[in-house]
C-alpha cells in the first residue's frame, strides 16, 4: 500500500435521514460548488467516471471506485503518480439525522508534488460540507422526508 502524504477528515450532520442523505448525494446532478460543474458518465456506481469542470481549466477526470449503497463511497482523481482520494461515510445519528463524514487524503510516489493543492481542502471542506448538509436537509423538508 502507498504511503498516504496528507489527510484530513470532517464529519457534519443533517436532518435528513440516512436514505434521503444518500440518495441526494449520489446523484451528481445535485453536487454545487460554483463556478465546478459535475458530471457522471452512467450510474453512481463503482467503476463509473465522472469529470469535474471549472471554466479556463482542463477538465478533471475522476473515477468512482467503491459503493456501499446508503453507506459508503470512495472517488479517486489519479495524477501522474499520485492519487486523491475521498472517502465519504453515511450513519445514522440521533432523532432520524444522519453524520456524513468526507476523509481525503493524497497519497502515492509523487505526491509531494501534488501537497499544496491537496492542502487546500483544509480550508474550504468544513464549509463545503456544512452548505452540503444544509442543502441535503431543506430538500429533504420540501419533499416531506
Amino acid at each position: 500500500m502507498e504511503k498516504v502524504v496528507w489527510e484530513m477528515t470532517h464529519s457534519v450532520e443533517t436532518a435528513a435521514d440516512v436514505d434521503f442523505a444518500w440518495r441526494y448525494w449520489s446523484d451528481v446532478g445535485n453536487w454545487e460548488d460554483p463556478p465546478a460543474t459535475f458530471e457522471l458518465e452512467g450510474a453512481f456506481v463503482a467503476g463509473a467516471q465522472g469529470w469535474t469542470r471549472i471554466p479556463g481549466q482542463r477538465d478533471l477526470a475522476w473515477f468512482v471506485r467503491e459503493v456501499k449503497p446508503g453507506e459508503a463511497a470512495k472517488i479517486e482523481i489519479p495524477t501522474d503518480g499520485a492519487v486523491m482520494a475521498f472517502a465519504w461515510r453515511f450513519e445514522k445519528a440521533w432523532a432520524g439525522r444522519t453524520r456524513i463524514t468526507q476523509q481525503v487524503s493524497l497519497r502515492g510516489e509523487k505526491a509531494e508534488n501534488y501537497l499544496e493543492f491537496a492542502k487546500t481542502f483544509e480550508a474550504n471542506l468544513p464549509g463545503g460540507m456544512k452548505k452540503l448538509a444544509e442543502a441535503i436537509g431543506k430538500r429533504s423538508r420540501e419533499v416531506g422526508k
